[in-house]
């Protein structure tokens, strides 16, 4: 009864969360991709109907035709669960559908219609209306197997923490339930446990063929694992086609798992091989078309996806995608020869972003190549997209995945500016921190563990990228108090399969804290070392740090967790006291207690210094000062700000006012030129900027900021004409000065500065 109460409340919580969440990482790498496309070839189920049973023996040995002429015959069922599975493996998805619904609503209490009806939703990539169903059929029977492995298979295919417990749970009540081995295996072979993952899958094939069953899946897994470990799984390939020579899944699978751990290239091979062996296979077509879009390959990529799509329509990875494509006619495609960059920008943006997006491709570029000894051979494409939905069908097909940017190799794509709430968003650094992907990923041949990967990105964020500082979140030093950080070896499980909420992001930021650690106390080049070593395709994390390192793991955590009960000892000590110290600033900043705002702002800065979120303790601190009339105080604490990492647009723009009230004119232009990094849309800091480095004879800097202020077509397009004529003149550009001086006339012709100029051009003519 205890298990029984245990189960219906799990899936009562899991039909509340059935949004993708933060398994986004995965999704994002894998757009989707799902084990349980195969849940429609192999029903394993003792309790399916023997006429359908008769139809799945030729259609498990490849023999199309013969079994498709047996499910017709079901079509004639009286049998309504029949009929509607005839359907389904006939591909007739809508009226499988209605059938499905038809069966359950003549038997409320019937299992096996709900059961499959939810792999069919499974299959079309609608998880929902799969756990709805599910969550019926555990609440009045808690105990069915069934479901259980149903719910199990679907957690596995949407990356929603470890299902390890429940396998095993049903292993111990049943240990002939062939599913329940493969879901294991699957999980072995996802976590690098190969040898587990041969033992379940061995087991699966050995109990699939004491029960007639296929055991093309548990083949199918072998395989996997030779891939995994870099083998050759020819001859298990060989006996899987011996068996059904039309079993595209393998190579379904196969690719699944290089897509997996970020091989695109490899998976490919694996891909490409469907359309000859299984081209009704629409899952694997569709998978075909999305890893094609990672490669850059957009129209090879339109002509799977389309044909997934005319043979299931219903499949909403497929029809966001090719929704996705057709919006492309509305992006410009540059090509950058220097560095060699493709960008994809929507059009009524492009010439607004594309300097700021060029100059950190390239000086980003620039720093990668020194700092980690590779050059990319090919072009680097980056898609900016305006919309966050597109953003995230580009990256997963599906929206909801809550993620800023993803890169495949050398393609990387993240959110325009535009595709963030204002001040939220700070798309420099996201592209710095793909742009670093790129290297680590090419550099290694897309070898390098996903935490090293990550991690590197975070700690060029804090160390080289366009606002530098290490930044870390109460949350993740609350969980490193908690004893929840993983160890070095088992980190990627952390963003693989999270088990507690938010443990992703905390992934990042560990994984970002054990580059820092690493680099302070080995330096640097050994930290490069470190990420070279894993060219060599067997390379482990354990091994790499006993070779580069010359520890082991074990002391490797040792030291971090000194490193960081050191670096945050004040706050780890009483995290309470700074929260005390932050509702107490705030207060008093409110009062306008500028000396009590003082006071506690600097203990909590004191406390905590790489804190730099909205509301900060040095905003208080800096708004206090300026309350009491202390300006250059101010002005250092926004400083101080800054330089811990801290960049909201509001914040940077004080920091400008304040310093050009002081005549600080160049520090304010270095401010204000920041601001672009995190919110370059907005046209009034074009125009101050530019003001600025007029001021300061800055021509070619000024002139980009006020095509730029022209491109965001502003209200008073006199003065930005104005402004143009000015800062080409600084160029040198007499003649583009003048047409530029003439069109801000047109405009406002009793505009006085630009009658002064023009004048002022005249007579220096004569």
């Amino acid at each position: 009864m205890r298990a029984s109460r245990r189960w219906a409340s799990r899936w009562r919580r899991a039909a509340m969360r059935c949004r993708p969440m933060l398994p986004a990482l995965l999704l994002a790498a894998m757009g989707a991709l799902s084990w349980s496309a195969a849940a429609a070839d192999i029903d394993y189920d003792s309790r399916r109907p023997a006429a359908l049973r008769r139809c799945d023996e030729p259609a498990h040995r490849g023999r199309v035709e013969q079994a498709r002429n047996c499910y017709r015959n079901l079509l004639r069922s009286t049998d309504l669960h029949v009929r509607a599975e005839a359907q389904f493996a006939l591909d007739d998805l809508r009226a499988a559908n209605d059938t499905f619904r038809e069966a359950v609503a003549a038997n409320p209490g019937a299992v096996l219609p709900r059961l499959r009806w939810a792999r069919l939703f499974m299959q079309a990539g609608q998880f929902n209306d799969a756990v709805a169903l599910l969550r019926e059929v555990l609440e009045v029977a808690p105990e069915d197997k069934g479901a259980r492995l149903g719910m199990a298979r679907l957690g596995l295919a949407r990356f929603e923490g470890d299902v390890s417990d429940d396998i095993r749970e049903l292993l111990r009540e049943d240990d002939t339930l062939v599913e329940a081995y493969l879901i294991q295996a699957n999980i072995d072979i996802e976590a690098g446990h190969y040898d587990e993952a041969v033992r379940s899958a061995s087991r699966a094939r050995e109990l699939a063929v004491q029960q007639g069953l296929p055991p093309l899946e548990a083949l199918t897994l072998l395989a996997a694992v030779e891939v995994m470990r870099n083998r050759d799984p020819a001859a298990l390939v060989r006996e899987v086609l011996d068996y059904n020579p039309r079993y595209g899944s393998l190579f379904e699978t196969l690719g699944r798992f290089e897509v997996m751990r970020r091989r695109y290239r490899e998976a490919n091979e694996w891909l490409s091989r469907i359309p000859q062996v299984q081209p009704e296979l629409w899952s694997g077509r569709r998978e075909l078309g999305l890893n094609l879009m990672r490669l850059g390959r957009l129209e090879e990529a339109r002509g799977h996806l389309v044909a997934s799509y005319e043979g299931d329509p219903f499949n909403v990875v497929t029809s966001n995608t090719l929704r996705l494509l057709d919006s492309l006619v509305n992006y410009d495609f540059i090509r950058v020869e220097e560095p060699d960059l493709v960008l994809q920008l929507h059009k009524s943006e492009s010439a607004a972003l594309r300097p700021y997006v060029e100059q950190i491709a390239r000086e980003s570029i620039a720093s990668f190549a020194r700092r980690y000894g590779y050059m990319p051979t090919v072009p680097i494409t980056i898609e900016l997209y305006k919309d966050h939905a597109d953003f995230e069908v580009r990256t997963a097909g599906l929206t909801g995945i809550g993620l800023l940017g993803v890169t495949f190799g050398h393609l990387l794509a993240m959110d325009s500016p535009s595709g963030q709430r204002r001040g939220d968003f700070h798309w420099g650094s996201v592209l710095w921190h793909e742009m670093a992907h790129v290297f680590t990923l090419s550099a290694t041949e897309h070898r390098v563990p996903r935490w090293l990967s990550e991690g590197l990105s975070v700690y060029e964020e804090w160390t080289s990228g366009p606002t530098p500082g290490v930044s870390v979140s109460t949350r993740t030093l609350e969980r490193f108090r908690d004893g929840a950080f993983l160890p070095v070896a088992d980190i990627d499980l952390g963003f693989m399969r999270p088990t507690y909420e938010g443990q992703v992001q905390v992934s990042y930021e560990q994984a970002g804290l054990m580059c820092l650690f690493a680099a302070e106390r080995f330096g640097f080049e050994r930290v490069a070392q470190f990420l070279r070593a894993f060219r060599d395709p067997s390379m482990t994390t354990a091994a790499a740090i006993r070779a580069v390192f010359g520890v082991a793991p074990e002391e490797f955590d040792a030291e971090f967790t000194r490193y960081m009960q050191e670096r945050f000892a004040a706050y780890l000590k009483d995290p309470s006291r700074w929260s005390e110290l932050m509702r107490r600033a705030h207060t008093m900043l409110e009062g306008r207690n500028w000396a009590g705002a003082r006071e506690a702002a600097q203990a909590a800065i004191t406390m905590l210094p790489e804190y730099t979120a909205s509301g900060s303790a040095y905003e208080v601190l800096a708004a206090a000062e300026e309350g009491a009339g202390n300006i250059p105080a101010a002005i250092a604490a926004w400083e101080e700000w800054r330089k811990a990492g801290g960049w909201n647009p509001s914040g940077m723009r004080k920091l400008g006012e304040l310093l050009v009230a002081q005549k600080r004119h160049a520090e304010a232009a270095e401010v204000l030129a920041a601001v672009n990094w995190s919110d370059p849309l907005e046209p009034d800091n074009h125009d101050r900027l530019g003001r600025l480095l007029i001021e300061q004879k800055r021509g070619a800097e000024a002139l980009r900021e006020y095509e730029v202020l022209l491109a965001l077509k502003p209200l008073d397009t006199a003065a930005a004409h104005y402004g143009m004529a000015r800062a080409l003149r600084l160029t040198g550009d007499e003649a583009r000065a003048k047409r530029y001086l003439l069109q801000s006339l047109e405009t406002a012709p009793n505009y006085r500065p630009a009658q002064r100029l023009l004048l002022e051009m005249t007579g220096e003519r004569r």
